[in-house]
């Protein structure tokens, strides 16, 4: 078995992240595979120079928004864009990685919006992509990443009483999140910290919350059962800047 580090970076801008050190971290942390959310590309826009690693993105069809991309050393049998539903794959949000032995899917989940506007929608989404990883985990072991745009209990944001109605805190949303795990995943972060507190990896740009650490972790490694006896440790990198959010790490035996 090999060990495999993993990391997940809502980058809030691939270009704009580029220019606050992104090479830096990414050539540092040495990751086996590195997924990004929210890269705000079209194709030809940019040109990566990352020797080892084969690339894969997925554009949204609306410019300078969403879309997705993995950087892996490891090359895959299969790729995958988007989850085969017309109604949800023109925003760039979810790539799978098949290997021998799991995939991998990196996922950047709709945001509700401010006043609840994409709540119904995102209830959808949450069905049809469940369904997508269960098929998946029907044939091997899954392991997702990336801005799953939910808190899921009080303890994963520092105002669980001031946000319960605020898009990634609602009622419907965590519910659906439990529905993942109760499918038969872990939240890995939790499985290895259950009762550690401050733990966030997405603050406003208001009010310093970053400098004071007002926070939400919404940004998830996920793994299907089965891989249980596999995992190492998993980490929230709050040290590292350049975004809005800050990368999460999945150390895991496959």
């Amino acid at each position: 078995m090999q060990e495999f580090k993993m990391i997940s970076w809502n980058v809030n801008g691939l270009r704009a992240v580029i220019k606050k050190g992104f090479m830096d971290y990414f050539n540092e942390v040495d990751a086996d595979i590195f997924a990004l959310q929210e890269i705000k590309l079209q194709e030809g826009q940019i040109e990566m120079d990352l020797p080892g690693y084969y690339e894969f993105y997925n554009y949204a069809e609306k410019k300078g928004y969403s879309g997705t991309a993995i950087f892996s050393k490891k090359e895959p049998i299969n790729v995958y864009y988007g989850i085969g539903s017309e109604e949800h794959d023109n925003e760039g949000r979810v790539i799978t990685l098949e290997f021998e032995n799991f995939y991998f899917v990196t996922c950047y989940t709709p945001n509700s919006k401010r006043k609840l506007e994409r709540l119904d929608y995102r209830q959808v989404w949450e069905d049809d992509f469940r369904t997508y990883l269960n098929a998946l985990k029907s044939k091997k072991g899954v392991i997702l990443c990336g801005d799953l745009n939910v808190a899921h209990k009080e303890i994963d944001l520092a105002n669980p009483s001031t946000n319960r109605r605020s898009a990634g805190f609602t009622d419907e949303e965590r519910n659906k999140f439990t529905e993942l795990l109760d499918n038969g995943y872990i939240d890995t972060f939790r499985y290895f910290y259950p009762e550690l507190i401050d733990e966030y990896s997405w603050w406003s740009y208001f009010a310093k919350s970053r400098e004071r650490n007002i926070g939400w972790r919404i940004d998830y490694f996920v793994v299907s059962d089965d891989l249980e006896k596999n995992l190492v440790d998993a980490k929230i990198h709050q040290e590292i800047m350049g975004s809005d959010h800050c990368p999460v790490e999945l150390k895991i035996k496959l």
